[in-house]
């Protein structure tokens, strides 16, 4: 019989569930707005920083939050690295040339990449059961979305990329789980978008003057959502949804994006949608399910009873 989860394992689960429904439309949307070539990769990466960075520090500045201290502005920056700077701006740059589909099929690797993760940096101990699920999960994910995204044709230097993007978002994700934990979930995307502020105005500066951004309603629509739900918002829920944890297990809730992610490239993209690609992406969400419901060992904070902010 499935172990019942308990009333805060639940609440993780879906604050993380929200968080990648609201990651789904990334990859669309980046796709969307560098297509053409109106707005360059490096404007599309940096530049939705700069948007979150500023909704970020108004925030910080309206609630009087304590700036963080000592060693937390370091672990702050593994955190800009991976999901301010890291991700956003190689996934732009793939997106160039790879399709939203083809990209799923490196990105579906993020679950089990956050998996590990976490066990090194949180000292996560998932049962044998997790590790089991977690890989017919990766599995599942990468053959649905190869299959949708029209097998290994393409340019495979990005995949490179895209792994890249991958390895930066996972421990991302995990040094930002545990820094919620003492900082709060949303105030910490927020000090990391202002961290790295400085940084991203310059590139989108340097991008700005080596091609000024064109394009039309529906490009700069991507954009916006890319710099206010996908590098902010978003956030709030994600980083919520792993300082709960346990990580490793909350972090398979990403199994689920590529299933969303095709599904909106079909709808606002065109990409072609068929009934072979419904069933896997059911028997991804299946290897989900399994995951999130494998009983972890309580070690560490949890075994503590420590609870996040």
């Amino acid at each position: 019989m499935a172990p019942v989860l308990s009333p805060s394992a639940r609440a993780g689960l879906g604050w993380g569930l929200v968080g990648i429904a609201a990651f789904s439309l990334t990859v669309p949307f980046t796709r969307s707005a560098v297509d053409g070539g109106a707005m360059s990769p490096l404007f599309v990466g940096c530049g939705r920083a700069v948007v979150a960075a500023l909704l970020a520090a108004a925030a910080l500045a309206l609630t009087r939050q304590r700036p963080p201290r000592g060693t937390q502005w370091l672990r702050l920056a593994v955190v800009a690295a991976g999901v301010v700077v890291g991700f956003p701006v190689l996934t732009s740059f793939a997106l160039t040339t790879a399709s939203a589909g083809h990209s799923a099929v490196v990105i579906a690797l993020l679950p089990a990449a956050t998996a590990v993760a976490a066990v090194l940096r949180a000292h996560e101990r998932p049962p044998l059961a997790f590790w089991a699920a977690a890989a017919a999960g990766a599995a599942a994910a990468v053959g649905f979305a190869w299959a949708q995204g029209g097998g290994p044709g393409g340019a495979h230097w990005t995949d490179l990329l895209l792994l890249g993007a991958v390895v930066a978002a996972a421990v991302g994700y995990a040094e930002g789980g545990l820094l919620a934990r003492d900082l709060g979930a949303w105030q910490t995307i927020s000090w990391a978008l202002v961290l790295s502020a400085p940084l991203m105005a310059a590139l989108t500066g340097a991008a700005v003057l080596r091609q000024p951004p064109g394009g039309g309603p529906a490009e700069w629509a991507a954009f916006a959502y890319l710099g206010v739900v996908s590098m902010f918002l978003g956030f709030f829920a994600w980083y919520r949804g792993l300082a709960i944890g346990p990580m490793a297990r909350v972090g398979q809730i990403q199994l689920v994006q590529p299933v969303l992610t095709i599904g909106w490239a079909a709808l606002l993209l065109r990409e072609p949608l068929t009934w072979p690609t419904v069933l896997g992406g059911g028997a991804v969400i299946a290897c989900a399910a399994l995951a999130v419901r494998t009983r972890p060992r309580r070690t560490g904070a949890a075994a503590r009873g420590d609870r996040p902010r």
